[in-house]
């Protein structure tokens, strides 16, 4: 096709030339450009006879396949006059057929009497295209008789144009066509013929198509899979109708569970769970789902997709998911690691007493696997430590058994959340603090990572209560940590004659032969010097300035509680070394390089105040108890404040699940008087079902489109055009609505479209011709690639049949919000600031608004931009400073991080900075945009 209209399409006088030759390489070719040229809006009367002449009775296939094109975009009816127009008076237009369609359909009828089946079959599929009832009338006799056909390829294709021509004309011309498919049924062998007749007694008599299934019920398994799909669809629709019709079909669902189609077993099991609530029923259906979940041959869309569905049914069914959970958790050897965390979140919910030593088991032999597995990385790692977590904070019996082995992953990339975890552990069961201590002890010298050793360092400056723990912390803290001062040592220059490179020349013998002189470099192998130094005072030498406070802190806090434990002179020796140690750190901190400047005079009071606390007997009174309770008191109330929150979402869960579907004084909705967006939870009808999947359920109510109605041209254009605009991912579909407000007929009208962005038009709207005062509407379809403000712009050009002038109508533009691909999500602390340092783009949106409380604009922010706020903030907080982050996800999987920083000044105004981040650009200047609009408008309406 790109070499056929790289020059422009030929004229019609060269394509009814090229339609005599008798080479059928030329025909088609002249045949592929008439098809084209019908398809760009032009006439082109003569070539249909030209194609009868020469070709209709050629023999080669591939002209034949494009004869069938030709066919069905030809016109096949002459042009309504002017006066025929008028005298229809806004009715329909009578139409008149060309009198060459006679001879057309005489060449469909010879190809449907074809001693070749393939011609035969080819030529009845093309007719399931045809709506005209004087073409269909002629050939149905024949049509008739494929049926009898001794080849399945023919019957199976006369059954679907039997199906689509009493669809459209079932009352006139085959008035008898269910009688004749139930007959056809009855003798049929062939799969793909069976299941389209049954489909057309689906569709067109659904009580012979009920007959036939009762009497053949024992057989639907061996009738293939899309003959069992279309019994599942019957099903849906009967029961929906007549529920008390359940009873004749749940035996039949039952058996297909068990199919070898994963297609027909998701079918039955989904719509065994939509007909019955029933244990046995649910168990069947989600003992299915875990055999579809873990079979090799699904890809991980299936995978997905049945997730979804035990995600469902966990809600209204837990204790059935229980039964199967070992089941449902063999998917976590799948590579994907989205298919894990789907996984994961599921069974984490539906845990119990029973089954949590065996769910904690696999999940620590699962860990431990990922010593030797690199495949999924650090993050399968971590949702795995996440759920063992879990596990241990609902079942105390579980948390020992876990902690020491999860100690071992503290040198790993997940050690982060170990230690998280660990520290959670120390404060919730005080038995095991002093295994979990002697634990971490022994593996401090490996810690690698800087928050990790903050945390593992406060956890031994909190829980070392005991003589003998506390005198081996602080020994094996301050041997980790050296003797001060912390900076470099100078490595001594190694000598100038050993690293200078020496020349060597030898004699070496070439291919050929012949010998040759070659001189080479050698330098003296440098001797590997091994750093045994310890990994904690790497860390303090590097000028961590912020790690060395939290030392000092560790520190004192040892000396504190040793001073109730040990003898005066063993607490003398401590402090003496703590003090040399801050000492050290003080100077370190004066001494570091820029980066960490900022944290200098922060780390000197604060090492300052410690020193303090344990030489001035004063302030030890004063601040003891304070360093002693302070802190594990602060850290008991946060993990009680997160176990409240969980508890508040699982009750608010709890309390959707158990309110009631229907009242008994409620409204009864009849499905055929009721739009789109009502609807019951539970709807069997694939009709409905498939208006969720595109996005439409919460798009049905008029109030809705009328937000996404955009005026295209004026009212005093000769074209009123105005566009309904429907977002569904990646999708956009526009309907174009075209008023004619002139009394002339306007043909060859388009509506040509272009595109700012990242989106391509993949369905152009075709050409059309409108009556006086009449109206059509167009539609077109843009493809979105990724998440930024594009435009579509356009113009209406058409041709005047009264004036015969070209006439073209500019077009508003198309402005398309962000808004429509933003949706919330959730990411933990650790995930935003990766993504944070790892993203390269950002947008810095200064703050202009006349809101003047800090909570109001952050909820009007996150409101705005249709993002969820990760920091927790509620309403009593007191102060002038607000420091929030906000994350989202577009539909394409791109991410989108805010930080909000606000300042109330004293004069009421807020000040600051909104900064966005984003792997693309794209959506940080788009979403930079849409926040400073929102402020812009939001500052004028409150100035009026």
């Amino acid at each position: 096709s790109s070499d056929l209209t790289a020059g422009g399409l030929p004229s019609e006088e060269e394509i009814a030339k090229d339609l005599e030759s008798n080479d059928a390489k030329v025909k088609r070719q002249a045949l592929k450009a008439a098809i084209y040229a019908l398809l760009g809006g032009e006439t082109m009367p003569r070539i249909l006879m030209q194609v009868i002449r020469f070709c209709i009775n050629s023999q080669d296939h591939q002209l034949k396949k494009l004869m069938m094109l030709y066919w069905e975009v030809v016109p096949k009816y002459q042009e309504p006059t002017s006066d025929e127009i008028l005298r229809a008076a806004g009715g329909p237009i009578p139409r008149k057929m060309l009198p060459e369609m006679i001879l057309v359909c005489n060449a469909l009828m010879n190809d449907l009497n074809h001693p070749n089946e393939y011609v035969r079959g080819s030529m009845l599929r093309f007719l399931c295209k045809i709506k005209d009832e004087e073409i269909l009338g002629p050939l149905l006799p024949s049509v008739k008789a494929c049926l009898e056909h001794r080849h399945p390829y023919v019957r199976k294709n006369a059954a679907l144009t039997v199906f689509h021509a009493h669809k459209l004309f079932g009352d006139h011309l085959i008035p008898d066509g269910p009688e004749l498919i139930s007959n056809f049924l009855e003798t049929e062998t062939d799969a793909g013929a069976r299941r389209n007749a049954f489909l057309m007694l689906f569709n067109q008599s659904e009580e012979l198509s009920i007959e036939y299934l009762a009497k053949n019920l024992d057989k639907v398994s061996e009738y293939g899979d899309g003959f069992a799909l279309l019994v599942l669809e019957l099903t849906r629709r009967v029961c929906r109708r007549d529920p008390n019709q359940k009873s004749r079909f749940v035996r039949v669902i039952f058996a297909m569970l068990s199919s070898e189609s994963a297609a027909v077993s998701y079918e039955a099991a989904w719509t065994l769970v939509s007909l019955s609530s029933a244990p046995s029923a649910v168990r069947a259906a989600a003992t299915t789902y875990a055999t579809l979940l873990n079979s090799p041959q699904n890809d991980n869309n299936v995978k997905m997709i049945v997730l979804e569905r035990l995600d469902d049914l966990k809600t209204k069914n837990p204790k059935v998911l229980q039964e199967i959970i070992m089941d449902i958790l063999r998917a976590l050897s799948s590579p994907d690691l989205a298919i894990c965390k789907k996984v994961l979140d599921i069974t984490g919910d539906i845990v119990s007493s029973r089954n949590v030593q065996d769910v904690v088991s696999l999940l620590k032999k699962e860990v431990i696997k990922t010593k030797s597995e690199t495949e999924k990385g650090a993050a399968y790692r971590t949702m795995l430590i996440k759920s063992i977590h879990g596990c241990a904070t609902r079942f105390p019996l579980v948390a020992e058994g876990v902690v020491h082995t999860l100690m071992d992953f503290l040198s790993t990339d997940g050690s982060m959340q170990v230690i998280i975890f660990v520290r959670a552990i120390m404060e919730q069961y005080p038995e095991l603090r002093s295994s979990i201590l002697s634990k971490l002890l022994t593996t401090l010298s490996e810690i690698t990572s800087r928050n990790v050793m903050c945390v593992c360092l406060w956890i031994l400056g909190e829980y070392c209560d005991t003589s003998d723990i506390l005198q081996e912390a602080f020994s094996d803290v301050t041997t980790q940590l050296g003797e001060p001062p912390f900076v470099k040592t100078k490595v001594e220059e190694v000598k100038k004659d050993k690293e200078e490179p020496k020349l060597v020349t030898k004699n070496v013998i070439l291919a050929d032969g012949t010998y040759a002189t070659q001189t080479v470099y050698t330098e003296a192998k440098r001797e590997k010097h091994e750093d045994t130094t310890p990994s904690l005072r790497k860390m303090i030498v590097g000028g961590d300035v912020y790690l060395g406070s939290i030392v000092s802190s560790t520190l004192t806090k040892m000396c504190l509680r040793a001073s109730y434990l040990l003898e005066a002179v063993a607490v003398k020796d401590m402090v003496v070394k703590s003090v040399l140690a801050m000492c050290g750190i003080v100077k370190m901190a004066e001494n570091c390089n820029a980066a960490h400047q900022s944290n200098q005079a922060d780390c000197k009071d604060r090492v300052t105040l410690c020193i303090r606390v344990l030489l001035d007997p004063v302030a030890n009174e004063k601040f003891k108890d304070i360093f002693l309770t302070q802190g594990r008191s602060t850290f008991s109330h946060f993990l009680a404040s997160v176990k409240e929150r969980e508890g508040a979402g699982s009750k608010d869960s709890a309390s959707k699940e158990t309110t009631p579907v229907a009242q008994a004084d409620d409204l009864i909705h009849f499905r055929q008087l009721r739009n789109q967006a009502q609807g019951a939870d539970l709807d069997l009808d694939d009709g409905s079902d498939l208006a969720r999947a595109i996005g439409y359920s919460g798009a049905g109510s008029l109030e809705s489109e009328l937000n996404h109605v955009y005026q295209l041209s004026g009212f005093s254009d000769p074209v009123y055009a105005e566009v309904l605009v429907t977002v569904h991912d990646y999708d956009i579909k526009l309907e174009i609505l075209v008023i004619n407000r002139t009394p002339n007929t306007l043909s060859n009208l388009s509506v040509e479209l272009n595109t700012m962005g990242d989106m391509k038009i993949v369905e152009r709207p075709q050409s059309h011709t409108i009556g006086p005062l009449d109206q059509i509407t167009i539609r077109a379809s843009i493809k979105v690639s990724s998440t930024e403000t594009g435009h579509i712009f356009g113009t209406i050009v058409y041709d005047d049949l009264a004036t015969g002038n070209k006439v073209l109508v500019n077009l508003n533009d198309i402005h398309m919000d962000i808004m429509d691909y933003i949706r919330p999500a959730i990411c933990t602390d650790e995930s935003f600031r990766s993504m944070w340092a790892e993203f390269e783009w950002e947008n810095k949106v200064a703050i202009t608004t006349s809101i003047t409380d800090l909570f109001e604009f952050l909820n009007h922010v996150v409101k705005s931009t249709n993002m969820k706020c990760l920091t927790p903030h509620d309403g009593s907080e007191k102060g002038n400073f607000l420091a929030s982050n906000l994350y989202a996800r577009s539909v394409f999987g791109e991410d989108a991080l805010v930080n909000v920083s606000v300042e109330k000044k004293d004069d009421g105004k807020l000040t600051g900075y909104i900064r966005i981040r984003s792997k693309t650009q794209g959506i940080a200047l788009s979403l930079g945009d849409r926040i400073t609009s929102v402020q812009r408008g939001l500052a004028e309406g409150q100035a009026q």
